[in-house]
């Protein structure tokens, strides 16, 4: 997550909000942005119900309850545009992040040009 604030520029010139998302509670996701020197973008806690989301989302360790490391890119619309899941060690690539926004605005580009 803390990469992801090295990029925010890129995020924002792209109409992008970057929010962060883990079934830790409130506190634990706060003290933990503290420890990484604050964080310019918002972490929510799905704690209760306990993992609601990431269950929806199919990214719930049933095992353990924690999430899978994942990223969602959803248009305005709310239609998911890119998933990524991987290794929880594994830090996602953010050019193919930023490959799934450029292709939003680009349909959205397409969309706003189209004869009605």
């Amino acid at each position: 997550m803390p990469s992801y604030e090295e990029d925010l520029s890129e995020f924002e010139r792209r109409d992008a909000q970057v929010l962060g998302i883990s079934t830790d509670q409130v506190f634990t996701n706060e003290a933990w942005a503290k420890s990484m020197g604050g964080l310019s973008f918002p972490l929510l806690s799905d704690h209760w119900p306990h993992g609601y989301v990431a269950a929806l989302y199919g990214v719930l360790r049933g095992e353990s309850g924690q999430c899978e490391r994942a990223i969602f890119v959803v248009d305005k619309q709310g239609k998911v545009a890119y998933v990524d899941i991987h290794d929880i060690g594994e830090q996602p690539p953010t050019d193919r992040i930023m490959q799934a926004l450029d292709r939003i605005q680009q349909g959205a580009g397409a969309g706003a040009n189209a004869p009605h």
